[in-house]
């Protein structure tokens, strides 16, 4: 095997397999990363600047640890996917409320940012294959697209919510969304690659509405349950799963075998 194959799988070594487990860890994660914003935001009342930037502070940390670490650290990795998505979170909300460009112009914008990072990652790499996280830099492209689809998704999860569905109507939009990508998966040859960002996308407006309709009051459709306690609660659920469920460094689909030379 020469040296390039090596950095590959050395890189993807770090990124857990992509499992049944793997997408019940990240819904959970994307709940949490909703009640857990709103907590600081709402609940404790720093606002949305105030909160986006502890969120992001955070999430630098994270991401420059897990760049750091030689392998993959299930507790790392999933700490790193919390803090984006709880920053994720903050973001939409400041975008959307904050700037006063609304639901429809906050997930315009986000679209355009997660746009570019793809955009920037196909030009700097010549795709945007996760087969190619082999580098701090494309591991740089790797977790800005991840933050910047975690945002949209708050932003989307918002919108829709916001429709006239409420949460429980939002849900059931965007598992659906998820039920046919995963029949997409196991039916057609599509790239799973594609598959996988589209399935990460989703996943993410659906742990929000999960979160906000357990933390939003009765009247506006959730079960005003208090933020921190949900956050609490749905944190140590996260911990026992990644005890209880198998956790091992892996590909992503869609990356294909590197023969040995």
């Amino acid at each position: 095997m020469n040296a390039t194959n090596q950095d590959i799988r050395g890189a993807l070594s770090k990124v857990p397999e992509v499992t049944l487990g793997f997408w019940i860890i990240k819904i959970a994660a994307t709940t949490l990363g909703e009640t857990g914003g709103d907590s600081v935001t709402m609940t404790f009342n720093w606002g949305y600047l105030a909160g986006t930037l502890l969120f992001f502070g955070f999430l630098v940390v994270l991401v420059i640890a897990q760049i750091w670490a030689k392998k993959f650290n299930p507790f790392l990795y999933w700490a790193t996917i919390v803090a984006s998505t709880t920053f994720g979170t903050t973001m939409a909300d400041f975008a959307d409320r904050s700037l006063g460009i609304g639901y429809t112009g906050g997930s315009t914008l986000l679209l355009i940012c997660l746009l570019a990072v793809l955009a920037l990652w196909h030009w700097s790499e010549g795709t945007i294959s996760v087969n190619t996280v082999a580098t701090p830099k494309v591991e740089c492209f790797y977790w800005a697209a991840i933050t910047f689809s975690q945002t949209l998704g708050t932003a989307l999860g918002d919108w829709m919510a916001d429709t006239g569905l409420g949460y429980e109507g939002g849900a059931l939009v965007f598992g659906v969304g998820l039920a046919i990508v995963g029949g997409l998966y196991f039916w057609t040859n599509i790239s799973r690659v594609l598959l996988f960002w589209a399935a990460f996308i989703l996943t993410r407006p659906f742990g929000a509405t999960v979160g906000d309709f357990l933390d939003k009051p009765v009247s506006a459709g959730g079960l005003n349950f208090s933020r921190p306690f949900a956050s609490a609660a749905i944190a140590a659920f996260i911990v026992v799963l990644l005890f209880v469920l198998p956790q091992r460094a892996g590909r992503h689909p869609g990356v294909s075998s590197q023969p040995a030379e």
